[in-house]
């Protein structure tokens, strides 16, 4: 004799459970908006500094060659863009760090 199960088992509700989950797993898969529009700000930030770093590396060097340029202004130079350039990997750091 068969023990009636506690589950019961419709395959009829199996298309329709999985169409109703579907939206609901790829909206979680989806990034927030908010994500996007920082991603782009740090692409678009990144590719306006580049250039910035660039010339402003150039101008601490002819500093250096005329003999004006302080070690204040080259490592805060070194420093800033260390930050600039590296703040993603801080960024996660610090959110590993804090368990965010």
């Amino acid at each position: 004799m068969r023990m009636p199960s506690a589950v019961v088992q419709v395959p009829a509700l199996r298309p329709a459970v999985v169409l109703w989950a579907a939206p609901i797993t790829l909206a979680r898969a989806q990034s927030s908006p908010f994500m996007t529009g920082a991603t782009a700000l740090q692409t678009n930030i990144l590719a306006w500094l580049t250039p910035i770093a660039i010339i402003l590396v150039m101008v601490l060097g002819a500093m250096a060659m005329a003999g004006r340029a302080s070690w204040g202004w080259c490592l805060g130079t070194i420093v800033g863009i260390a930050v600039a350039f590296g703040a993603p990997q801080i960024v996660a750091w610090v959110r590993a760090m804090f368990g965010v």
